[in-house]
Order: C-alpha cells, then sequence, then structure tokens
C-alpha cells in the first residue's frame, strides 16, 4: 500500500491515470475513504457549508481546520491530505501565510495545503514551496471570493475572464503548485489548461478533460440536500436512508420495542 504523494499524483498524469479525490471532514468517513482507495482527501473549508451549518466558506477558522485534519489524518494511510488554508490565513502577507500553513503541517499529519487564487497569490506559493511546503492551487470559481463574484456562476465564460484563469495556471505551476483544481469552469477552457501543464488538474464541475475530479462527499453521498449543482452526480442517497432509521428508533423507543430481552443484561 504505497502513500500517494506529489510526485505520484505527476506521475499519474504522465501515465493518463485519472486522479480521484473527495473530501472528509472526521475520522469515519475519512477511512471509509483510504480503505476504498481514493488518491487525495481534501479537507475542505467546504466544511463551513455542510459540517457547520453557514452560508459561505468565510466563517471557517485555522483552528477549525486544523482540529478536523487531525480526525481525518488518524483515519487515512494510503490517501494524499491536502488542507484547505481558510479565508485571510494567506492574503495577508507572505509571511502570515507561511506561518499560517507551516502551522497546519506541524500540526497535523496533512501533506500539503490548498490555496484559491492566481496572480494575486504567486508570492505567496513562491515561497510556501521553496520551504518545503507543497501547494494546490484553485481557480474558476473560488468560494471565498463569492461576494466579489455575486454568486456562484460558471467562470471564465468571456475571452478576457478565460485567458486570465489560464494564465494565472500557468503563472501557479512556475511559482512551484504540485496540482490545481479548477471549479465550475467551461469543459473546453478546462481542457485547454490541462493541456498546457504538465502539473495534473482537478475538475469540479469543470468537464470531463481534468486529470481528476473532486466532489464534497455529502454532495456525492447524497446527504447535503440544501442544493445540488448540475456537475455533482449522487451515488446514493443516503440522507433518505438515515432518516427512515431514524424515525424506526424514535418508533421502536415510543413503542417499547427498543431494547428487547436479546438487547438487554
Amino acid at each position: 500500500m504505497k502513500k500517494v504523494t506529489t510526485k505520484t499524483l505527476i506521475e499519474m498524469k504522465r501515465n493518463g491515470e485519472k486522479i480521484a479525490m473527495l473530501t472528509a471532514y472526521d475520522f469515519i468517513i475519512a477511512k471509509l475513504l483510504d480503505e476504498a482507495g481514493i488518491d487525495v482527501i481534501l479537507v475542505g473549508d467546504s466544511l463551513g457549508n455542510v459540517f457547520q451549518g453557514h452560508k459561505t466558506t468565510l466563517p471557517v477558522t485555522l483552528e477549525d481546520m486544523i482540529y478536523h485534519t487531525k480526525a481525518v489524518c488518524r483515519g487515512v494511510k494510503r490517501a494524499m491530505v491536502v488542507v484547505d488554508m481558510p479565508f485571510l490565513t494567506y492574503q495577508v502577507s507572505v509571511e502570515e501565510a507561511v506561518k499560517n500553513c507551516g502551522r497546519v503541517l506541524k500540526e497535523t499529519c496533512a501533506e500539503a495545503v490548498k490555496l484559491e487564487g492566481g496572480s494575486e497569490i504567486v508570492e505567496v506559493v513562491k515561497k510556501l514551496t521553496s520551504i518545503g511546503i507543497p501547494v494546490m492551487g484553485h481557480l474558476g470559481l473560488t468560494p471565498q471570493s463569492i461576494h466579489k463574484f455575486g454568486g456562484y456562476d460558471v467562470r471564465g465564460v468571456d475571452e478576457k475572464e478565460a485567458e486570465k484563469i489560464l494564465n494565472d495556471a500557468m503563472a501557479l505551476e512556475q511559482a512551484g503548485a504540485f496540482a490545481i483544481v479548477l471549479e465550475k469552469i467551461p469543459s473546453e477552457l478546462a481542457k485547454q489548461i490541462t493541456k498546457s501543464l504538465s502539473i495534473p488538474t482537478i475538475g469540479i464541475g469543470a468537464g470531463p478533460h481534468c486529470d481528476g475530479q473532486v466532489l464534497v462527499v455529502y454532495d456525492m453521498l447524497g446527504l447535503f440536500e440544501e442544493f445540488k449543482p448540475k456537475f455533482v452526480r449522487r451515488y446514493a442517497e443516503l440522507s433518505k436512508l438515515i432518516k427512515n432509521a431514524f424515525e424506526n428508533y424514535i418508533q421502536d423507543v415510543k413503542s417499547g420495542k427498543f431494547p428487547d430481552e436479546s438487547e438487554s443484561y
């Protein structure tokens, strides 16, 4: 059971092998993902939405990410663990970014951090990678900039923005990023970026041409029902099963059917 590393992912791209990535926020889900053979586990700041119940990812703190990453790491043996750096933990200054990203790697067993943005964070990426902190980039729809965008619309539709995303992707690679998430951009743009880079692209709502794919695990399991983006394929409908189990338990307790003699001492 060979550990997945940054080198592994780059070799997978070279060999044409797709990269499978999902989010996790706790020990049990991380353990199941690892045992199933997932390549990369992202401890996403999406936990602000699906775990904490916030409307955006902005309220998530560095302490939140460290806490959840520690839990995830306890369940992982093979997969690579990547941590989302929360809003304002890397944008203020290069020095603060180094301190916060370094703290994440020191206090957890994560192998890399993920940062949103392009040219704006190139100097941060250069510094982090120069001192041994692997960085995964994130372009297109970047949830930490949701108020700037004014919604969750597809990015890179117009020529000017598409060109910026492509240029940003190349700049991130040159700065030392080992992979880039492309979120909610046109499939053809994602294809062009993927072909232009020697590092892997991981798509989420970016079509089939990326080197890998990522989804929020609660979305693909059918646990989070608040919304269903076009790009989410549900591989289960667990919310219905779980609600049914809860209802049956409540009914059995209230009717006196649980526990019975076989479940008593």
